[in-house]
This record gives C-alpha cells, structure tokens and sequence, in this order.
C-alpha cells in the first residue's frame, strides 16, 4: 500500500467517524461538570439531557437525572459535612475540557481537509453525510 493510498483511506475513514468524534467530544464536555443532570435549582436543557443519554446510555430519552427527588433535595437542605474533592478532580475536569474542546477544533480541520484536499469530494460528502445520518437513523430504530 502507497503512502497516498493509506492518506485517502485515513481521510475517508475520519470523515465517516468525524460527526460521532464531534458529538461524543462536546457531549462529554458537558458532563463533565455535570451540566445534563439537574442540582440544586438548575435544570437542563431537555436537548442537552436527551444528548447525554446518548451518550451515556445510547437513547435518546431522558435519563435517571431528569429531576431532583425527594431524597436529592432532602441532601441539598442537610448541612455540607462533605469534603471537597482534591485538588486534582477540578483540575483533571479542566484538562478534559481542553482535551475535548482542542479534539473538537481538530476534527473540524480534518472535516475541512477531507473536504478540500480529496479528489473524490463528492465521496468526501458522502462519507460524511452518511456518518452522521448513520448513528441517528439507528438511534430511530
């Protein structure tokens, strides 16, 4: 196999994978802090919470995070005898936020060279058209 062979098939690859690197990458930045689960008095967004189902759970439906129950606002009102997390958890959490945000920046450049640098550009929208309509028409299912 010639190098200009395996750089075709690795842009035809990354260009069918790209739509789900850059659902799973922004979707993960958002549970990271927790922003798909309801606390205290924030709720989110239904789409930002049927997304992390998704990807957590492969549905697109609410999950067990929907609402505070009982026993979660009964926790909210006891007093805060927890410990903070170490250091290292926020820290890690912000790390992962660059991580998946530079994944993000990165998959969009090789979108725009897949599409651009492929003489077979309509292949190349083929191939990302169908890596995203793939995983949602299975979602339907």
């Amino acid at each position: 196999m010639t190098v200009v062979t395996l750089r075709r098939w690795h842009s035809y690859i990354g260009l069918f994978i790209a739509p789900s690197v850059l659902f799973f990458a922004l979707t993960g930045a958002v549970q990271l802090f927790n922003l798909h689960e309801a606390h205290g008095r924030y709720t989110p967004p239904e789409l930002v919470e049927k997304l992390s189902s998704v990807h957590k759970d492969q549905v697109f439906a609410f999950g067990d995070h929907h609402t505070a129950g009982p026993q979660e606002d009964a926790h909210q009102d006891a007093p805060q005898d927890a410990q903070p997390p170490p250091l290292s958890t926020p820290l890690l959490k912000w790390f992962f936020l660059v991580v998946a945000l530079g994944l993000t920046l990165s998959t969009a450049f090789g979108i725009w060279m897949g599409l651009t640098q492929i003489p077979a550009r309509r292949t190349a929208w083929l191939l990302l058209l169908a890596g995203a309509l793939l995983p949602a028409g299975i979602l339907l299912v």
